[in-house]
């Protein structure tokens, strides 16, 4: 059956991030009992089951499966699927007094609690095993942990945040997972039941999220961010009996010196806008154009050059940890050779980067102070090709991306280096997608088409910039 997503890409990155135990649920309502079979694989169960059940005959059984109202066990299963209503018995809050409730006036107000897909429209549901591309689902229905759950909602959460709220209603916890989430088109989480637990196999430590489906690549962009920042599962442990200030990223530790060094005290009106994009963007283009109009430029390829000359502190370090067989016989960084030892040893990226780094960082803040010095109100712009893969966007009061197709980076790549399509396409997959990139920006600049597009772009941008620069003013001399 054609899938309109590769599941299987998605799903398997996935299982690697959060290292998942079971299938994620592929979970899909039918209009019509018939539409089961055209589903792969399908099986239909020769007894009546409850709905947990077939949830965990996929997750560990890795079958595919569906079923009717006549295959479910009880109206409770069949009810909170649309395909029937509860008995008066349910009702009145006789049902749910006989054991999870201590009156009939608690059953009640218990079963009307319970979320339900209205009645009329489906007629069958169909599970499976959502990685190997069975159909399109509703809903996917993942189990885990407490701690995966916990980073699975950090990806969530990690573009347009927002608080999630989750519920539980106690017995007939599918309802929150399944029939809320299909409800709400939001992620719902729950806690597996005592039914799930005692019919369907989870596990004490297993909690259950359901996710709208064209939330999951949302989901996979936000786990792939977050492990790029050094949030993974499992959760590595500092201690709870230790001082754990040295285990908290720099970043955290003085988070406020390094905003107030580069965005200033208050005392100036500078304005510091982060400028980047993907490879071949036109990221210098738009940089020349901002200059014109009266920004000036700090470029971080530039400095990075300048910090590792012959004779400086970071060169020294370099030639000291790598050899002398990393420098060309001018004594000048042979940057290739450099770049090819430390891209495929993780280690040794880190250490070069311990070399370079904070004096990129000292030098990018004397020259701040040195611009503003001259100008208090200064707009500077900062170039920074790796800005996002660096997580350096918390440094600056605003964010430009200079955006194109792939298709124009690859053929402007092929044109710039003299190199072939399949070459391009490869530095490409070594980089962040421009895609992902826009999801930081505070402004965009689209370079795909002529250069008066884009400087008609650049101005618009400008006129905003010192917009946002006069607001500042304002709301320091009303606080004054």
């Amino acid at each position: 059956m054609k899938t309109k997503r590769d599941w299987e890409k998605i799903i398997r990155r996935m299982e690697l991030l959060l290292r998942l135990k079971s299938f994620p649920v592929a979970f899909k309502l039918l209009e019509d009992e018939k539409e089961l079979e055209q589903i792969p694989y399908m099986r239909r169960m020769p007894h009546k089951v409850t709905l947990c059940q077939l949830i965990s005959l996929v997750r560990n059984f890795d079958w595919t499966v569906g079923a009717t109202m006549k295959d479910l066990m009880s109206e409770t299963c069949g009810s909170i699927l649309g395909f029937c209503d509860i008995p008066e018995v349910n009702k009145d809050g006789t049902f749910r007094s006989i054991v999870w409730v201590q009156k009939k006036e608690d059953g009640k107000r218990y079963e009307e609690s319970i979320p339900r897909i209205p009645r009329g429209k489906y007629k069958a549901v169909a599970l499976a095993p959502l990685v190997y591309n069975p159909f399109d689902p509703d809903i996917v229905l993942i189990y885990a942990n407490p701690a995966q759950m916990m980073l699975l909602i950090n990806a969530l959460q990690f573009e347009n945040y927002e608080v999630m709220h989750f519920y539980c209603v106690g017995e007939s916890s599918c309802a929150d997972a399944i029939a809320r989430c299909y409800l709400e088109h939001k992620p719902s989480l729950t806690i597996p039941c005592y039914g799930e637990r005692r019919y369907a196999h989870a596990q004490d430590d297993e909690l259950v999220m359901g996710i709208p489906e064209d939330m999951m690549e949302k989901a996979l962009r936000g786990l792939e961010a977050l492990y790029r920042r050094g949030v993974r599962y499992p959760i590595s442990y500092a201690g709870a009996e230790l001082n754990v200030s040295d285990a908290f990223p720099e970043a955290y530790k003085n988070v406020k010196e390094v905003i107030r060094s580069i965005r200033g005290d208050g005392s100036d009106n500078r304005l510091v806008v982060g400028v980047t994009g993907g490879i071949a963007t036109g990221k210098s283009t738009v940089s020349e154009m901002l200059k014109e109009l009266g920004s000036p430029l700090i470029d971080f390829d530039e400095i990075a050059r300048k910090i590792v000359e012959p004779g400086k502190p970071a060169w020294k370090q370099i030639v000291d940890y790598f050899g002398k067989d990393v420098l060309m016989e001018d004594g000048t960084l042979n940057r290739k050779k450099l770049s090819d030892i430390v891209f495929s040893d993780l280690e040794k990226r880190k250490m070069l980067e311990s070399f370079t780094h904070p004096r990129i960082y000292e030098e990018f803040i004397r020259q701040i102070n040195e611009i503003v010095k001259k100008d208090p109100d200064a707009i500077i712009q900062v170039a920074v090709p790796l800005l996002i893969e660096l997580n350096h966007q918390y440094r600056f009061h605003k964010i430009i991306v200079v955006y194109t197709s792939k298709e124009t980076q690859i053929k402007r790549l092929m044109k710039r280096d003299g190199i072939t399509r399949a070459q391009a396409e490869n530095i490409l997959k070594a980089q962040l997608p421009i895609e992902e990139k826009i999801g930081y920006a505070d402004f965009v600049i689209n370079n795909e088409g002529s250069i008066e597009e884009t400087r008609r772009q650049v101005i618009e941008v400008w006129k905003k910039l010192k917009q946002i620069q006069e607001e500042m003013k304002r709301s320091k001399q009303q606080k004054a």
